[in-house]
Order: structure tokens, then sequence, then C-alpha cells
């Protein structure tokens, strides 16, 4: 039988505002989860990421996101293919696609399967700053959608026979 690991991986900086949501949804998901997926909180982004997904063969990223298309509380569901490169002065400034381009370029044992939950905000950049109301009113949605699709992968993975997802 294959042991299938997955992350959750809350990524933001709490002291920014809303930019704390990932971490704080990742906070709340960690007992939740446990034994069901590894439940990490990280700071970092871009190239420096990488090390976090080594292993495993599923994961969810859970980010802030502000793209003024829609509404602040608005979740977004994202695959990596959903992400456009961005061009950067160096490897420093790097973003998640540049990452996973690395990743498969590199050949590592990497996530086949990778779903970003991103969550619009209005005031990334306020130190010190609370969530705002709508990202507030949408973190437990937010949780809500992460369960279910760690839940859901672990029933795909009952059906096939494999061995349950276990914590590292």
């Amino acid at each position: 039988m294959n042991n299938v690991k997955t992350l959750v991986l809350g990524l933001g900086n709490e002291f920014l505002s809303d930019d704390g949501v990932g971490i704080l949804a990742a906070r709340r998901l960690r007992e939740e989860l446990h034994g069901l997926a590894d439940v990490v909180e990280s700071t970092l982004a871009g190239l420096a990421l990488l090390d976090y997904f080594i292993g495993y063969d599923r994961a969810i990223i859970i980010d802030s996101v502000m793209t003024g298309r829609q509404p602040p509380g608005t979740i977004y569901e994202l695959g990596p293919d959903d992400l456009d490169a961005i061009l950067v002065p160096s490897p420093h400034y790097a973003g998640l696609p540049e990452m996973l381009a690395v990743a498969r370029s590199i050949k590592v044992g990497f996530p086949r399967e990778i779903k970003i939950l991103a969550l619009e905000v209005e005031d990334p950049y306020t130190i010190g700053g609370e969530l705002t109301p709508a990202v507030r009113g949408a973190l437990k949605e937010l949780i809500q959608r992460v369960q279910k699709q760690v839940r859901l992968w672990q029933e795909e993975l009952l059906c096939t026979g494999k061995e349950p997802i276990g914590s590292r």
C-alpha cells in the first residue's frame, strides 16, 4: 500500500492586517486535520517554499490575494496552471509559478495535485492591523473549503484502497 501525504500550507504575514489570513486559517486547521494532513504556516514566498512541498503527494496552499476584481472576502480556487508567471529581476523575487517550474525541472518528489485557495483581501498593508470585517467573515468558509478538500482526497484514497494519509 502507498502512504499518500497531504500538505496544507498557510502563507502570509499575520502582522500585516489581512495578509495573515492564510496563517490564521492554518492555525485553526492544525488540530482539525491532525492525522489527515500536515498543516504548516510560513511567511516565506517563491523559491523559499520549495522544501515544504518535497515528499508530499497533494498540497493545498492558503493565501491572500488582492486583485480588485471581486469584493473582499471572495474565495478563489485555483490550480498551478491558473497562475501567470511574474517577470522578476532575480530568483530572489520569484513567485509560486516560478517555484513550481523549478520543482518540475529538477524532478524532486513534488505534489502531483495542488490546490490554491486564495482569499480576496481589502488591506494587506496595515502593520499591526486586524482582519477587515469582510475577510474575518470569510475565514470560516475558507477553513471549511480546505477541510472539505482534504476529506475528499481521503475518501478517494479509501475508495482506491491506498493507505490513508498520515502525518510525518
